[in-house]
């Protein structure tokens, strides 16, 4: 993380919180030491963001301190928070992450009257215990969309057919409680979706893949819309 998004991910972690923040739990947050977290906060200071506190005690925000402007409805804040916890709740610990992030961004930059209907919403989001355990590496296969890596996993299918596949990945799909990859399968020179609680010794290969005419996500999307 470059430092000057770290800084400005410090103001947006202690604006979305009322109490005192530790640098220790600043330097968890962000992942770095907290003599980083000493130094940042004495140059947030020294640029002026209103920050009260110390060493040893915590680091507290004004609830004053404007990041930007950003407004939403009631609705749109409750939906926003619901959303935040389910991806907690249902995908990987990255994501997971990711979310408390961006709903931290979201409530940073809100006037504090909008900010507590998000600290305060009653609509919830567990862990479910119907949860399906997975054997592979959630977080690699995401990344994997992004970066066009061909993918190699052992496959057991519903009847319980063991395979090998390579795929080119699409796309993740949520059907509680199930997360499917959409892909281009190799093996099959078709379009699949692959159960990821099916999958195992899943492998992100070095070979890329480029966008090809009929095996693209919008083929696959134009494919269904067609059926």
């Amino acid at each position: 993380m470059r430092r000057a998004d770290r800084l400005f991910r410090i103001v947006e972690y202690l604006k979305a919180r009322r109490e005192t923040v530790t640098a220790k739990e600043l330097g968890e947050e962000l992942e770095v030491g907290v003599r980083t977290i000493y130094r940042d906060i004495a140059d947030l200071k020294a640029s002026g963001v209103p920050l009260t506190g110390e060493a040893g005690v915590g680091y507290l925000l004004s609830p004053n301190y404007v990041v930007r402007p950003l407004l939403f409805d009631d609705e749109e804040l409750e939906a926003l928070a619901l959303g935040a916890q389910m991806v907690q709740s249902w995908a990987d610990p990255a994501m997971a992450q990711a979310a408390r992030r961006a709903l931290d961004r979201i409530t940073a930059v809100l006037p504090e009257s909008l900010g507590d209907t998000i600290r305060d919403s009653t609509s919830y989001a567990y862990p479910s215990s119907g949860k399906p355990s997975l054997q592979i590496d959630f977080t690699s296969l995401r990344r994997a969309i992004r970066t066009r890596h061909v993918v190699e996993f052992a496959y057991t299918d519903h009847n319980g057919s063991e395979t090998k596949r390579h795929i080119r990945p699409l796309a993740m799909i949520f059907l509680a409680p199930h997360w499917m990859v959409a892909a281009w399968c190799e093996l099959r020179c078709d379009f699949r979706h692959f159960r990821l609680d099916r999958m195992q010794s899943m492998n992100v290969l070095t070979r890329q893949f480029q966008h090809e005419a009929g095996k693209t996500l919008k083929d696959m999307r134009q494919q269904s819309e067609g059926d």
